[in-house]
């Protein structure tokens, strides 16, 4: 029982960790224009980048879990 809860946690974890780093690598990208009174770009397509974020994420997880179920990857 406790190793399930362990195994999703560190499952649900890795994703996580995983999402915001591919959202902060992909944040600068495109940014466009910026606004010279806020220094703030006037169209960050945020929506787009946390999509393309949770699509790379996904792949990356994926791999990760392969790891761990074909026992590359102790836990």
């Amino acid at each position: 029982m406790i190793t399930q809860i362990v195994h999703g946690t560190v499952l649900l974890s890795a994703f996580v960790v995983l999402w915001f780093l591919a959202l902060f690598v992909l944040l600068p990208i495109g940014i466009g224009e910026c606004d010279p009174a806020t220094g703030a770009p006037t169209s960050p397509h945020l929506a787009r980048k946390a999509l393309y974020a949770t699509l790379i994420a996904t792949v990356l997880w994926v791999g990760f879990y392969l790891c761990i179920a074909l026992k590359l990857v102790d836990l």
